[in-house]
């Protein structure tokens, strides 16, 4: 420890954002300086360790195989920095912060979440409503529940739910609807920016795809499924996004088919933090609740 009293802390930060982001602009833009003021913090660095960490080339700063080294070690130490000051945090204010997309948030979670805040009224709840793929090492994002396959780098993936598609319409359209061959005579509601598609279902079914009529083309799930529910036609859904429709009423799944998407709901965290007591704790409920969702949902199967 005392070998670090021969370098100051702003160097080192500096040293693992240039190696980090690539470039000293971009460090400069992190830390809020000027690039002058990291590239004479990198000098005096390298003067203080009586090494060079980088190599300078035309296109920028280049880390040499010392600085390659010691920066990745540098880096796990700032992670470890900043769970420090995160704990710290938590003694005054334990915020849980979820990253999730806006369907799943408004259609499933939102309504459920009354509960998490009687059993854990202590913690304060921030849901990030976004698609996008927040970087978990490098933001106050907590945990992330995201739709695909599992499969992102730098990411600790826990299946939630696997996805089971099939089509949903209002009851109106349903009584229409006595064989799967009467969708020829339907419009289909499309997101257009959805990863399942209809043929999966149709294989399923064992029949071969039929031709809808054309309908409504939306770029939000929230919207196809709403433009189902006022009667425009029938949708192709899951299970967390029908799920309260289908219990009410206002939704019916016409021919009890599911089909298996190859995709699922995800609980997202970082490889490099150690999970909080807050996270291990809305894991366990939002499992719970998806456990009664699904048995919910798998009595809303409609009649042989």
């Amino acid at each position: 420890m005392a070998m670090l009293n021969r370098v100051h802390l702003n160097g080192l930060r500096a040293v693992e954002t240039v190696a980090r982001l690539g470039s000293l602009s971009a460090a400069a833009g992190e830390l809020n300086v000027s690039v002058s003021a990291v590239s004479q913090q990198i000098n005096r660095t390298e003067k203080q360790l009586g090494r060079a960490l980088f190599e300078r080339t035309a296109s920028g700063l280049v880390p040499t195989e010392f600085g390659t080294v010691f920066t990745a070690r540098l880096g796990v130490g700032f992670r470890e920095l900043a769970e420090a000051m995160m704990l710290a945090n938590e003694t005054t204010q334990c915020t849980l912060v979820v990253s999730v997309a806006p369907a799943f948030a408004s259609k499933w979670l939102l309504p459920r979440l009354s509960r998490h805040f009687d059993r854990h009224p202590n913690v304060l709840l921030r849901v990030d409503a976004s698609v996008r793929v927040a970087d978990l090492d490098r933001s106050d994002i907590d945990i992330a529940i995201r739709l695909g396959d599992g499969k992102w780098p730098n990411a600790r993936a826990e299946l939630l739910v696997a996805l089971e598609v099939f089509p949903v319409c209002a009851p109106v359209i349903a009584r229409k609807l006595k064989s799967i061959e009467d969708l020829a005579q339907t419009c289909a509601i499309t997101d257009e920016r959805s990863m399942i598609n209809w043929e999966s279902w149709f294989e399923a079914a064992g029949v071969k795809p039929i031709t809808f009529q054309k309908g409504a083309r939306f770029t939000d799930p929230m919207l196809c499924l709403e433009s189902a529910i006022a009667g425009h036609g029938v949708m192709l859904g899951w299970q967390l996004l029908t799920a309260d429709a289908l219990a009410d009423g206002r939704l019916v799944a016409p021919f009890g088919i599911r089909a298996q998407s190859g995709l699922g709901y995800w609980l997202v965290t970082s490889p490099t933090r150690t999970e909080s007591r807050k996270v291990r704790d809305f894991k366990a409920w939002i499992r719970e609740e998806i456990e009664a969702t699904m048995l919910r949902f798998g009595s809303l199967e409609p009649a042989d």
